[in-house]
């Protein structure tokens, strides 16, 4: 059991209350995105996190692993429409379209598997 314990300040007994310890790191585009989305949309998982004091690291969590899915469908995709290195060097606008066109598709795939779930 728990037992709390108090310091003197001035005629007052002030509980010593503290933070758990952060973990280090960014929480990133997709942490953010996570984020909003449960204060929004899952309020009783966010309050959850909130109070465990894990909320940062689920959010670094989902970042880190929607940021490697992500990567991995884009290149799979780019390797399937045949968008490489050739067509960058000769056609550079259709080669942004392309990847622009591949890095939406791959958010939105990860997206609904993922990040709001």
């Amino acid at each position: 059991m728990n037992k709390i314990t108090y310091h003197r300040e001035g005629d007052y007994l002030v509980p010593n209350l503290y933070l758990p310890k952060q973990p280090k790191g960014s929480i990133g585009k997709y942490g953010r995105l996570r984020l909003n989305y449960l204060k929004e949309h899952k309020r009783g998982l966010y309050t959850e996190l909130l109070i465990n004091g894990t909320l940062k690291q689920h959010l670094i969590e989902i970042d880190e692993s929607v940021s490697d899915k992500v990567n991995e469908l884009i290149k799979q995709l780019a390797e399937q429409e045949n968008i490489n290195e050739n067509l960058k060097e000769h056609q550079q606008i259709e080669w942004v379209q392309s990847m622009n066109n591949i890095k939406n598709r791959a958010e939105e795939i990860v997206f609904n598997d993922i990040l709001y779930v």
